[in-house]
C-alpha cells in the first residue's frame, strides 16, 4: 500500500478507538514520524494531509524544516543533547523528549537568547526500560514543578516510549500510568504549565494509547512503510 492508503487506515483507525472510548477525533492528533525518510514521502504524506512531522534527530529537522512548506509543525522526538538545543528552538512546534532540568535549562537560555517561548513535554520512562530515555514516574512532578520556574519553556504535558510489544495490551498500563501522573500535575495548578497534551502510542499500540487519553500518537512505520531509506 502506498502512503495514502496508509493514512486513510490509520485515519480510520484512530476513529474507531476514539468511537470505542467517547471521545471525538478532533482531540487526538496524528503526528507522522519521519526520521530517516527522503523528502519525497513527507511530500506526498504533506499532499495527503499531514501538518504533524516528528524527526528524531537535530540535524535532519532542520535540513527537512529549510526544505517543507513553512506551515509544518515540527516536533523533536528523539533525545535531544544540550549542545544541539540552539539549532531548533526558534524551530519546532513541541519538543517531546525533555526529561532532566539541565536540558529544560538550556532551551530556556536559547529561548531568551532568541525572544521565543518553546513548548515542551516532559518525557517519562513509565516502563523504566533501562534503554530508554525519561525521568523516573516518581520524579515527573518534581522536574514539572522545576521547569515552570523558567520563563521561555511552557509545559504542555508528558511524553512516554512504551516497550515494544506483540500484544499492544501489554502497554495499556503505561498509558494508563501516564495519564495518572498527567492528572496529578494538573490538580496542582502549577503556574506556567498546561497540562494539554498526552504524547504516547506508536504505530503498533496507538490505539490502545487513544484510549487511555492520548492526545498525540506518533507513527512512522504505519504510513511510511518498514523500509528504511537514505535521507536525500
Amino acid at each position: 500500500m502506498g502512503i495514502k492508503e496508509n493514512l486513510d487506515m490509520v485515519r480510520k483507525n484512530i476513529e474507531t478507538a476514539c468511537a470505542a472510548c467517547g471521545r471525538g477525533t478532533d482531540e487526538v492528533k496524528l503526528i507522522a514520524v519521519s526520521k530517516t525518510k527522503p523528502l519525497p514521502l513527507l511530500e506526498e504524506a504533506y499532499a495527503n494531509g499531514c501538518r504533524d512531522f516528528g524527526e528524531n534527530k537535530v540535524q535532519e529537522l532542520v535540513d527537512k524544516y529549510e526544505a517543507m512548506p513553512k506551515d509544518i509543525r515540527w516536533h523533536m522526538i528523539g533525545h535531544l543533547q544540550r549542545n544541539k538545543v540552539k539549532y531548533i528552538v526558534d524551530k519546532v512546534f513541541l519538543i517531546h523528549s525533555v526529561d532532566s532540568l539541565r536540558l529544560a535549562q538550556e532551551i530556556e537560555k536559547e529561548a531568551a537568547k532568541r525572544g521565543v517561548c518553546v513548548n515542551i513535554l516532559v518525557e517519562v520512562n513509565v516502563a523504566e526500560e533501562e534503554s530508554k530515555f525519561g525521568t523516573a514516574s516518581d520524579e515527573a512532578v518534581s522536574l514539572v514543578e522545576e521547569i515552570a520556574k523558567l520563563p521561555h519553556v511552557r509545559v504542555r504535558g508528558l511524553m512516554t516510549i512504551a516497550p515494544y510489544v506483540k500484544d499492544a495490551e501489554e502497554n495499556r498500563r503505561y498509558f494508563a500510568k501516564l495519564k495518572q501522573i498527567y492528572v496529578d500535575i494538573i490538580h496542582k495548578n502549577i503556574d506556567n504549565v498546561f497540562m494539554e497534551e498526552l504524547s504516547m502510542g506508536m504505530t503498533g499500540d496507538y490505539e490502545v494509547a487513544i484510549t487511555e487519553g492520548a492526545t498525540y500518537i506518533r507513527v512512522g512505520t504505519g504510513i511510511f512503510g518498514e523500509r528504511e531509506y537514505a535521507v536525500i
